[in-house]
């Protein structure tokens, strides 16, 4: 099992970035335009739907877990050639947000069963642009909210 952890602190509070997390407009605008299909109920599914240079592209799963505004968790399947949809193949992310002194810690932890789940680029908050994304979202919504 793979495990890859990221931290980053954001100023803004846990509400914000709890809507920055689950709301599909906000998944959009830092998940490079996924489209995000979920009712967020523990069981129900969960789907990531994304068109790159005119290819649609798909991941699915389950939600897992949900605390309002503390932790998420849901799993995902990412389809590939060589890999079978069959529940070891579904990786699993889990999002804690705790509160900091006029921010917000998030905690984002990937477990990743897959063969050669290694081979994918992750990184932590200085390399991820999507992260970085999440972050200047989320503090964006917070000085315009303040506004």
């Amino acid at each position: 099992m793979r495990t890859v952890t990221s931290k980053v602190r954001i100023e803004a509070p846990r509400e914000i970035v709890w809507a920055v997390l689950t709301d599909p407009e906000y998944v959009k605008q830092w998940q490079y335009g996924s489209v995000l299909s979920t009712d967020w109920s523990v069981g129900s599914p969960i789907r990531f739907t994304n068109e790159w240079d005119g290819t649609t592209f798909e991941q699915w799963g389950s939600v897992l877990l949900v605390d309002a505004p503390a932790q998420l968790r849901y799993s995902l399947f990412a389809p590939r050639p060589d890999l079978e949809d069959k529940p070891e193949n579904y990786f699993t992310m889990d999002y804690g947000l705790e509160d900091a002194v006029g921010a917000t810690e998030l905690t984002i932890t990937q477990e990743d069963p897959r063969e050669n789940a290694g081979d994918e680029d992750e990184g932590e908050e200085a390399e991820s642009p999507v992260l970085a994304a999440l972050k200047n979202l989320a503090e964006s919504v917070a000085v315009n909210q303040q506004a």
